[in-house]
């Protein structure tokens, strides 16, 4: 049970929710938005959280949208990640989300909700950051789209008052070759010790990383390396390791050093699987 008390509404339409974020902000409730809701109620049994008011964007169409429009496939960031895992329009994303906790909390777990949340591994932002999709974001200063690589650096960075839309992924990317693995301290259960996504676009390997540092990440560096085909693949490999980002998760799920000797066996068995693959 979340130890106080808030507001909780539910807008119809992307400008009333604004609307209502900026009246409720100018009452001092500090309200949050919410597409799925099991983060506040997790953090909020923490005491992490604390909000007077809650704008819930489940009835926004916009929100809700799962569509193709004419070469490019639409997700609203309300999709549950069961409906998404469902419908598998992009089988990299489908990969990626149906690892997410378990399939009852997934149910609950929206696309929105999971790359903008403040866990520390937003497993569902890879597919798009290697497909290089756009977001649209709704705030006070209207609607605005960008590219998803422009706007995502540690997270997603949302001005106040701004929230997720939708996500918009060129057809032919959700169709590239992709390499995704998942390994965990517990095997099947338990938070990921690391999460690496690979894709194979325009001739070269496009790689995503989640739970190596405090934030999911693509890297031009790391690509680099890994599309040298000059060198072996384990030099290729070792060169990526040295362009690594900080600092390196070190906690109960994994030491710093374990991360680095599971992630160099991934781009092995990455580098291996799509080399090969025409696209």
């Amino acid at each position: 049970m979340i130890p106080f008390e808030f507001e909780y509404i539910k807008p119809n339409t992307l400008e009333e929710a604004v609307t209502l974020y900026e009246r409720l902000d100018s009452e001092g409730k500090e309200p949050v938005y919410i597409s799925g809701g099991t983060e506040i109620i997790t953090l909020g049994r923490l005491n992490v959280l604390y909000t007077g008011a809650v704008i819930d964007l489940k009835s926004i169409p916009e929100c809700h949208v799962m569509t193709r429009e004419n070469d490019r496939l639409v997700l609203g960031g309300c999709c549950p990640l069961t409906e998404v895992e469902n419908a598998n329009p992009f089988p990299l994303l489908t990969s990626a989300s149906k690892e997410v906790a378990d399939h009852t909390a997934r149910t609950k777990i929206t696309l929105g909700g999971n790359i903008c949340a403040n866990i520390f591994y937003r497993e569902a932002v890879l597919p798009f950051l290697l497909a290089e999709s756009t977001v649209t974001i709704m705030g006070p200063d209207g609607k605005k789209t960008l590219p998803i690589n422009d706007l995502f650096d540690q997270t997603l960075q949302l001005n106040k008052g701004e929230f997720l839309v939708h996500i918009t992924t060129d057809i032919s990317s959700t169709k590239a070759p992709f390499f995704h693995m998942k390994r965990r301290k517990q095997w099947t259960t338990g938070y990921p010790l690391i999460t690496v996504s690979g894709m194979k676009k325009d001739g070269d390997i496009r790689i995503a990383i989640s739970g190596l540092c405090p934030f999911p990440f693509r890297s031009e560096r790391i690509e680099s390396c890994i599309n040298d085909r000059f060198n072996s693949v384990e030099e290729r490999v070792s060169s990526a390791l040295q362009q690594l980002p900080g600092p390196i998760l070190n906690d109960t799920e994994g030491s710093d050093q374990f991360r680095i000797f599971t992630l160099k066996n991934i781009l092995s068995d990455l580098v291996k699987t799509l080399e090969g693959v025409d696209h």
